[in-house]
């Protein structure tokens, strides 16, 4: 007899025999991989919404050692000569947005308690280089007034920020005259106020950040270069989206520490979930493995037919899983962010990736659920399996 002679037909059909212990260890191992996708997807989610800030052809401009924008300044001299390097695109004057970035505390609409939400303040230039951004109602703020827009995210959240409602910071009362879409990126987690008003309000003469369009994204590396050679400028430069992407390692790091650390918690009771059922199934089918030793099937082909079993097991358990946190799609998770200490918002986002992983990671649970067991049904003798029967 060869190795496969054994039909997979006939490990899926002793699942369905045992169909009551077969879901209920499906269940402990779709509740693993339900963890395990769910912590992938929302580690997916934060790097999307945080990349998707960035447009490929911006480059961010920051003091050198200024980990975010807050911590950052640039004078205005500073400003003017990076503005004017060549690889900088110009429409009748350089597409550059000289940007104020503060945080100021709001109350929660759901909870009133207080968190740190971002206000940064550009112009018209600015708003006309973030093209993901559309006001969805209201309008724009006008240049020169104590008005703001407010990301959807922010809206729903906070207390005040409203169309129409107003809120106090800086000194003075701000109107929200509209609301923007950032198609789920970090500006969707922002207000947006006028930024000469802005600095005015927290008497800031210089600049957080400076945001260049290049003419060609090609040139990123040329224009980096030129400003950190430059000895008259302290500062370095960023592709914005690598600007972006770096704003959510910590946070990242912390979301895959804490969830992988459940999921390995949960999945060794899975594990063991998993080889108590295949032991079980072993030891109620003395008779039927000594008849297939008898009928010269090989020990090979019978720990095939019981590890066949308990992938199969394992497989069910996470397609289910996998199936329960694509769920989570339609659900928005809000945090402080631990690089820029404000609060963003960004949802659950299953990859095709995340899908091969779960998949393979439930796999790996059922070989090592089944293993054990598998062993110990090819070695039972076929003459010890007979006097069982």
């Amino acid at each position: 007899m060869r190795l496969l002679d054994i039909p997979l037909a006939y490990s899926i059909r002793n699942l369905w025999v045992r169909r009551m212990t077969t879901i209920l260890t499906a269940m402990g191992m779709a509740l693993v991989v339900y963890v395990f996708a769910a912590v992938l997807m929302l580690d997916a989610g934060l790097r999307n919404t945080l990349v998707s800030t960035g447009e490929p052809d911006n480059m961010v401009v920051t003091r050198q050692g200024s980990v975010t924008e807050v911590q950052s300044s640039i004078d205005r001299g500073q400003a003017s000569i990076v503005s004017q390097f060549p690889e900088v695109a110009s429409f009748i004057e350089p597409l550059a947005s000289r940007e104020t970035v503060v945080l100021i505390n709001l109350k929660k609409r759901d909870t009133g308690k207080a968190s740190n939400v971002v206000v940064r303040g550009l112009d018209e230039t600015g708003r006309g280089m973030r093209r993901q951004v559309k006001v969805v109602e209201g309008r724009a703020c006008r240049p020169g007034s104590e008005e703001i827009m407010v990301g959807v995210a922010s809206s729903r959240q906070f207390q005040g920020l409203g169309l129409g409602e107003s809120v106090r910071f800086g000194g003075r009362d701000w109107r929200v005259v509209g609301l923007f879409d950032g198609g789920r990126s970090g500006f969707d987690s922002e207000i947006w106020a006028d930024g000469e008003v802005l600095r005015q309000s927290f008497r800031r003469t210089t600049y957080s950040s400076l945001v260049v369009r290049l003419m060609d994204p090609s040139q990123a590396e040329s224009f980096r270069n030129r400003v950190t050679s430059d000895p008259r400028l302290p500062l370095s430069a960023k592709s914005e989206r690598q600007y972006y992407e770096d704003q959510s390692e910590s946070l990242s790091r912390f979301i895959k520490i804490l969830g992988l650390t459940l999921t390995v918690i949960f999945s060794i009771g899975a594990v063991i979930g998993a080889t108590i059922t295949m032991q079980s199934a072993v030891a109620t089918r003395v008779a039927e493995i000594g008849t297939l030793r008898a009928l010269g099937f090989q020990r090979s082909a019978i720990l095939l037919a019981f590890l066949a079993e308990s992938v199969a097991l394992s497989l069910v358990g996470g397609v289910i899983g996998l199936s329960l946190a694509s769920l989570m799609q339609s659900f928005e998770f809000s945090t402080t962010n631990f690089q820029s200490f404000s609060e963003l918002s960004f949802g659950f986002l299953l990859t095709p990736s995340i899908v091969i992983q779960s998949l393979v990671f439930s796999v790996a649970m059922g070989v090592a659920g089944g293993m054990l067991p598998a062993i110990r049904a090819s070695r039972i003798a076929i003459v010890e399996a007979l006097r069982a029967a």
